[in-house]
């Protein structure tokens, strides 16, 4: 069975898979109105910084292409100036959905620029229309062939620095944070696409991963992608990372990224700073993998990212099936509290900030940068 991807499309129709009942539940939601994207986003049923810069652009895209073929057309394309506003109300909106993820923004960016380029060309609202729903369909379609090349550019470059350091060592074993599959993007992955190139060319010994809490996207959807994949792998407690390190050869720390400062401070799931502590401790490489559209130049350091704190209220819950299971069939899904009722004082931010010190290496589809001796931080004009 192919892997699951997070989004599905046929003409101006969009489902996504409703992450937060994998993996004993396979639901497919449909998204019909920019508000049912934004609450997807907002509410984490599709998440991973590509994914939902692509959810946001095709929703967009889709809402057009219905209103130029609705009878009678809708009231926005009855001049420019009403085009205008709505498509500029529906990109402002989106942008509310999650303050950390970059791309989200980088996508927004770039659709706002698409429609004042095509105002000030004087073109008509319904060629305006076309020109935003074509974008919006190229910010989703390019996410896969990037995260192919990025991948193929971070695991070439593992091999060489772990050959340098072992040269005897054929395969190499890895350990990641949280998801950055296909479930996180539009196809193939970030750092868990890395992982995969390292698998599809027998370069890879064991991938190693995080349960990822409080809401578990390690234990729940990267383990759900490597056994589809059928990628030898092992899961590990969050507070495991030491106590792996120490008894066991791991070649290198492979994350994703959700916004990545001009210095290369990177945001990342929650416990990523604490794998790269770790990782400087023991000696291992440590590498984030992300798009272009994941690298921030406009702020100069990781003190400058917005950290999102989720409600309390989901670090007291974990969701799953009821054990024993049967069957994925007779799954019966269910949310329990492990927190005493009414727990006051609950520290619940989505993402940290790994400092670029604690990083050796941050690949884009465009190239491997590392620091210059001497240097804390990155120079990430050449990748960028």
């Amino acid at each position: 069975m192919p892997p699951l991807t997070s989004i599905k499309t046929s003409g101006d129709d969009i489902e996504i898979v409703n992450q937060l009942l994998l993996p004993h539940v396979i639901e497919y939601v449909q998204i019909e109105t920019v508000e049912e994207a934004h609450d997807a986003i907002k509410t984490m049923k599709i998440r991973g910084a590509p994914a939902i810069a692509s959810l946001a652009a095709l929703s967009l895209s889709s809402q057009l292409s219905r209103g130029l073929k609705a009878s009678p057309p809708p009231d926005y394309l009855a001049s420019t100036d009403a085009l205008k506003e709505h498509v500029e109300r529906i990109l402002d909106y989106f942008f509310t959905a999650r303050p950390t993820a970059v791309n989200l923004g980088a996508a927004i960016r770039r659709l706002r620029a698409t429609l004042l380029k095509s105002l000030d060309a004087n073109k008509s609202t319904r060629d305006i229309c076309q020109n935003l729903i074509n974008e919006g369909w190229k910010v989703s379609d390019e996410d896969v062939g990037r995260n192919k090349e990025m991948s193929r550019r971070g695991g070439e470059w593992l091999r060489q620095r772990v050959r340098e350091d072992h040269a005897k060592v054929e395969v190499v074993n890895v350990l990641t944070v949280c998801n950055t599959g296909s479930l996180a993007t539009s196809g193939y992955g970030t750092a868990l696409g890395l992982i995969t190139y390292l698998h599809e060319s027998g370069k890879l010994g064991t991938a190693f991963f995080t349960q990822s809490a409080p809401y578990h996207q390690g234990s729940r959807l990267t383990a759900m992608e490597l056994q589809e994949l059928k990628i030898p792998s092992i899961m590990i407690c969050d507070t495991m990372v030491g106590s792996l390190f120490q008894s066991h050869v791991i070649h290198g720390v492979v994350v994703g990224a959700d916004r990545i400062a001009r210095n290369g401070d990177t945001a990342n799931k929650i416990g990523t700073y604490n794998a790269a502590v770790l990782a400087a401790r023991h000696n291992i490489p440590f590498i984030v993998v992300a798009p272009t559209t994941t690298i921030d130049l406009d702020i100069p350091d990781g003190t400058h990212i917005p950290i999102e704190h989720r409600p309390a209220i989901e670090a007291c819950l974990v969701r799953g099936a009821i054990y024993p299971i049967q069957s994925h069939e007779d799954a019966k899904h269910a949310v329990v509290m492990i927190t005493p009722p009414g727990l006051e004082g609950v520290y619940n931010p989505s993402f940290d900030v790994t400092p670029a010190e604690l990083i050796t290496a941050i690949v884009t589809e465009n190239g491997v940068a590392v620091k210059n001796p001497g240097m804390r931080g990155f120079d990430l004009s050449e990748i960028a």
